[in-house]
């Protein structure tokens, strides 16, 4: 239908949580993601596939996989073909096997884009440049009445602004299964942490964003009730990198 929004993207988030021991969780796990769980997922037609450790971030270590979705229907279809998959449910009997645990726990979170970025975008480029920086945010908000508003915001001007500063954005989305809502959450990439320092400054002075946040109801005293964020670090076999 002529003038119909796109379809937004659905985006789930996983969060395992590591502890630093002589069995090396770390590396066991990102074995199992990067050579059982991802290729099942991709054969599954799951894409873009999103795998990262911290550089700087609370709760640390700790596995960030992230996978998109065209919808919820997209997601138990995949999840289905995933859970027919020999070769991965080979791998993942191996891993399981292993009287070490591969993390402490697991917590999982589901996300809808934003009308204004409806879909992932991966950084531009190849494998053969340097791998990027992440900067994952989540603003949550006293009330929906407030979030929307907040959402308003990014979709209205302020993902605008990222783009225009060249942030690389990734994807902006709402929290609609997860802890601590209700919020948003947000990911930018940088080639490296003085550009991010750098480009940060430059999006605190844009004109466009002073006017923005100038207007009434759109200060973060108003909006926002708490901003956490962690600067992540690609994985090699993330295809967001």
């Amino acid at each position: 239908m002529a003038g119909a929004s796109p379809a937004r993207s659905v985006i789930e988030l996983r969060w395992l949580k590591m502890r630093t021991t002589t069995d090396n969780q770390m590396q066991r796990t990102s074995d199992f993601i990067g050579k059982v769980a991802f290729p099942a997922l991709q054969r599954a037609g799951v894409s873009p596939l999103g795998a990262f450790a911290p550089v700087i971030a609370p709760d640390s270590p700790f596995l960030l996989v992230m996978a998109a979705f065209p919808s919820l229907a997209a997601m138990e279809t995949s999840r289905e073909k995933e859970s027919q998959d020999k070769d991965y449910l080979k791998g993942r009997e191996a891993y399981n096997s292993s009287p070490a645990l591969g993390y402490e726990s697991l917590e999982s979170s589901l996300l809808r884009c934003f009308e204004g970025m409806p879909a992932v975008a991966p950084p531009p480029g190849d494998a053969q440049r340097p791998a990027k920086i992440f900067e994952l945010r989540t603003y949550q908000s006293n009330n929906g009445s407030t979030l929307a508003r907040k959402i308003k915001m990014f979709n209205d001007g302020e993902i605008g602004i990222f783009k225009k500063l060249g942030m690389q954005p990734v994807f902006f989305a709402e929290t609609i299964v997860g802890p601590r809502m209700p919020n948003l959450t947000y990911m930018l990439s940088f080639d490296d942490l003085a550009s991010r320092e750098r480009l940060w400054r430059a999006f605190g002075a844009d004109p466009d964003w002073q006017k923005l946040r100038s207007q009434p109801g759109n200060s973060d005293a108003e909006i926002v009730s708490n901003i956490s964020n962690s600067i992540l670090r690609p994985l090699p076999f993330s295809q967001i990198r």
